[in-house]
């Protein structure tokens, strides 16, 4: 648990230097020459808190977190990175790699040089041109096939 904690501390982190670096680039303020008006709003200052309300309206927790949005997204976004990548493709490709044969594919490949080597070893034919008897091999006549092309 240690491991997903330190992502989510960087995360945090990431996020906070994300919120700092921007107050380095605040535009200077304008001087006014009119009086001081308490009913004066800036308006960069109400689109920042019209964007924060938005942003807290509009915001759905994905159940991690439920008072910081940024940990709750990079809980959620770790968590499905080790869920599916790591558990569902490495775990997955592991046991496909490594699972039995059910189509006996090496098995008969194995019992194929086997066998050529058992004949070898007797002095026969790799494959007995006599393995059906001919006696038991019924073709048709003439009449029957007609005008069927044989290709040999």
């Amino acid at each position: 648990m240690s491991y997903f904690a330190s992502i989510n501390r960087w995360g945090y982190h990431r996020w906070n230097l994300q919120r700092i670096w921007p107050a380095f680039q605040k535009r200077p303020s304008t001087i006014s020459t009119s009086k001081r008006n308490e009913a004066v709003v800036d308006t960069d200052t109400c689109q920042n808190e019209i964007e924060k309300k938005e942003e807290v309206k509009n915001w759905i927790s994905y159940g991690f977190d439920s008072e910081n949005r940024t940990d709750d997204r990079s809980t959620m976004h770790s968590l499905l990175f080790v869920g599916i990548t790591l558990c569902g493709v490495l775990a997955g490709g592991f046991i496909w790699s490594y699972a039995p044969d059910y189509h006996l594919r090496d098995w008969s490949t194995r019992e194929g040089f086997l066998e050529l080597k058992r004949r070898e070893a007797a002095g026969q034919l790799p494959i007995d041109p006599n393995f059906i008897p001919p006696e038991k091999i019924i073709l048709p006549s003439d009449q029957e096939l007609g005008d069927t092309e044989i290709i040999i």
